[in-house]
């Protein structure tokens, strides 16, 4: 797709938000539950975009297939939710962006795999929910990314044609859903980006440095 799409979507964590303060605070303070110390939080950072299955696998050194993964992950859950809001915040140099976009009457939305329990209380917290135009869960749609659905029915609602909107994520699976669903994709190279293949890998149409460089791909600087 060429031209300026008529719609943006971007991936919540580590793209509109930076909730690594919180999440690694909830698997630190599991970590301290357990007797151990607290873990920097630069180490636990680039597994964010992992949720809490990268979060315990980081913290405690355990995976889904491991058996006391379920209890860890739950209460790795329980304590996040009861932070969630305590640290977290948009970009500040993702609120110029937004700020264009209404300007310019481009809407945008957000399609994240956080399942709707977080997703929705924390976008509404941040105050996203007063200019977002569409908000999809990991659980919204039987299929989270890398699967397309997520995306497509975030371009059903905005009634917007998915090879008109891009997607913005910092994830390898980001650019993956957004391919899969015949959306440009820009690879956020201010977020968490994991500790998989590089971002240079990832196949996305366009890798951004910072928030601002949407605007030159937009042509609204």
């Amino acid at each position: 797709m060429t031209g300026r799409p008529q719609a943006l979507l971007f991936d919540l964590d580590g793209t509109l938000i930076d909730s690594a303060p919180d999440l690694a605070g909830a698997a630190n303070d599991m970590r301290e539950a357990h007797g151990l110390e607290r873990l920097p939080l630069d180490h636990l950072r680039p597994m964010v975009g992992a949720g809490a299955r990268g979060m315990v696998a980081r913290a405690f050194g355990v995976g889904p297939d491991d058996e006391p993964y379920a209890k860890l992950r739950e209460d790795f859950l329980q304590r996040y939710e009861a932070r969630m809001t305590r640290h977290t915040h948009v970009f500040a140099d993702m609120l110029p962006v937004l700020d264009a976009l209404a300007a310019h009457r481009l809407p945008w939305g957000i399609v994240t795999n956080k399942a709707t329990r977080f997703s929705e209380p924390l976008v509404e917290a941040l105050g996203l929910h007063k200019t977002s135009a569409t908000l999809v869960s990991g659980d919204t749609t039987p299929h989270a990314k890398p699967h397309p659905a997520p995306l497509l029915e975030a371009a059903r609602r905005l009634n917007v044609p998915a090879v008109r909107c891009w997607y913005i994520g910092d994830d390898h699976r980001d650019v993956k859903a957004g391919r899969a669903a015949g959306m440009l994709t820009v690879a956020a190279a201010w977020g968490y980006l994991g500790e998989g293949e590089p971002i240079t890998a990832w196949g996305a149409d366009h890798i951004a440095n910072a928030p601002i460089e949407l605007l030159t791909l937009l042509a609204l600087a």
